[in-house]
């Protein structure tokens, strides 16, 4: 090996050595970009909820502190939408998303989660499970505004067929997020049961376990943790739409709270952009309060999810 040779080798060693260094680098910048987009943004609407300006935009805004944010949020949570933006609040809205909530999580995750297994675990691979996948797949990218449009014939209206049509109640604004997050749980579910080894599979069928008893015993309670994590991250896109509710009938503004799937209903998402949409500064305050009450929410939710999700794991060890 002539002397060249290993000038050459270690220049280029160098050069795979700064160019994964810049790599990290810019990941790196673009992380702290991110966090602190967030962070400004978080910022912004802490500030909105704590400030008070004049509703007629003269005189000196006021500040109720940060001490009492937490009140002040609890407060909008027990109060209906007003005029008056001192007595506006959310709670029909917040309960209608509760609703919205159960509903979805009834319907989407057994139907999610089964079409998952029956197309990972039981349907034979060919051009039917290609298509599906692929249906699945591309369904998991289409704007949400045209799942509303679906649910407006469907649901509401039923075809045109008054006997079939739900109208603008909780029961069709549930089915409608269902259909939205359905495969984004369908494909979540399939990544996790293929993270199971095969090898956990094998061992049961050689040990002579029906192929429904691998899947019940073995499989689904080791992919739990990542079929936890992707039903809650598309729980999560439900509870903040607005496009598909305002279409199917979610009310601007209505002064009780649903007391069944067939109420009339409003949602905490639709109720902070019609707050944000009005042209009194007072409103800014309590629209703020609402996106935090949603942000609170959603937090919770990652939380139980992070908590269980640990707690099978430690049970799995």
């Amino acid at each position: 090996m002539s002397r060249a040779q290993p000038e050459r080798f270690r220049s280029r060693s160098r050069a795979r050595k700064i160019r994964g260094a810049l790599f990290g680098l810019a990941c790196f910048a673009a992380t702290l970009t991110g966090v602190f987009v967030l962070t400004v943004l978080l910022g912004a609407v802490v500030r909105g909820a704590i400030e008070r300006p004049p509703s007629d935009g003269e005189g000196q805004t006021t500040s109720i502190g940060i001490a009492a944010l937490p009140s002040f949020l609890a407060t909008l949570a027990h109060r209906f939408q007003s005029v008056h933006p001192d007595r506006a609040g959310f709670k029909a809205g917040l309960v209608g998303s509760l609703w919205l909530l159960t509903m979805v999580a009834l319907f989407s995750i057994p139907v999610g989660v089964g079409a998952a297994v029956s197309l990972e675990e039981f349907a034979p691979p060919g051009r039917w499970k290609r298509i599906v996948q692929t249906n699945i797949a591309n369904l998991a990218g289409v704007p949400s505004i045209v799942y509303g449009i679906l649910g407006l014939a469907v649901f509401a209206r039923g075809f045109g067929v008054k006997r079939l049509a739900l109208g603008p109640t909780l029961l069709s604004g549930g089915l409608t997020l269902g259909l939205l997050v359905l495969p984004i749980i369908v494909i979540a579910t399939q990544e996790a049961l293929r993270a199971v080894p095969i090898s956990l599979r094998q061992a049961a069928l050689a040990l002579g376990a029906t192929r429904w008893q691998v899947v019940r015993d073995h499989v689904l309670p080791s992919a739990a943790p990542g079929i936890l994590t992707g039903t809650i991250l598309a729980l999560s896109r439900a509870i903040g739409e607005t496009a598909p509710l305002l279409l199917v009938g979610a009310a601007g503004s209505i002064l009780f709270v649903p007391r069944g799937p067939s109420s009339r209903y409003t949602a905490l998402p639709v109720e902070i952009y019609n707050y944000a949409g009005e042209s009194d500064v007072s409103y800014r305050a309590v629209a703020c309060g609402g996106i935090l009450i949603l942000l609170a929410l959603l937090l919770g939710m990652n939380a139980v999810a992070i908590i269980i999700r640990n707690r099978s794991n430690r049970h799995q060890r």
